[in-house]
């Protein structure tokens, strides 16, 4: 499985803010990007107007990386939105919030969503009984999502039930720290997304 290995905390001070890649340490005063508030490398802080092309540029290489998605199977995920009824962007956004490892972020399950596809990789989660270690796949309503049983006892789960609460899980989900299960209520509307992402730009690089 291709996934980027280079640094996360690089990738957030290129786009000038905190994509959330690296867990509780982007909460912490150890954050790169609050000692260096600036783009990496020689002329980081000399960088002149980015031209159209540049945000649009940006804002795609913002949501590939806050998604951990790289730049094939974005465009395929692109390709699938365009084809759906609806506005192609909110789309977009759709299908990358579907996927299984950003589920196991989103309900709390892991840290970063680095982490929740490492915890899916390594086959610790079921999808209405039936596991699944391929971090791509898409939930759908009313699927069922659980930690093995025999996968409860190991430090991640601990420290999940131990913080139950402490993040936000959004409306569309339902997180049930006590039997370890996630449930798909709906998926996502545009308002309930709290990516800091402005889809339109995406879909305006991709339409040239």
């Amino acid at each position: 499985m291709a996934r980027y290995t280079g640094a996360d905390c690089k990738r957030c001070r290129r786009e000038k803010q905190k994509l959330f890649l690296k867990g509780s340490k982007c909460e912490s005063a150890k954050c790169p990007i609050e000692i260096r508030p600036y783009p990496p490398g020689e002329h980081g802080r000399g960088r002149t107007k980015d031209s159209e092309y540049l945000l649009q540029l940006r804002e795609k290489q913002k949501a590939t990386r806050i998604y951990g998605v790289l730049e094939k199977q974005f465009r395929g995920y692109y390709a699938e939105a365009n084809r759906k009824t609806g506005k192609t962007g909110e789309n977009l956004l759709r299908i990358l919030e579907s996927r299984l490892d950003n589920v196991v972020y989103r309900a709390g399950f892991a840290k970063s969503r680095d982490h929740a596809r490492q915890l899916v990789r390594h086959g610790h989660f079921t999808v209405n009984g039936v596991k699944t270690d391929i971090p791509s796949a898409r939930v759908a309503v009313n699927d069922i999502i659980e930690v093995r049983s025999k996968s409860r006892t190991l430090t991640p789960f601990q420290v999940a039930q131990a913080e139950a609460g402490e993040r936000t899980v959004p409306a569309w989900l339902e997180a049930i720290p006590s039997q370890m299960r996630i449930l798909v209520h709906s998926l996502p509307e545009r308002q309930v997304i709290d990516t800091q992402v402005q889809e339109q730009l995406i879909v305006e690089l991709y339409s040239k």
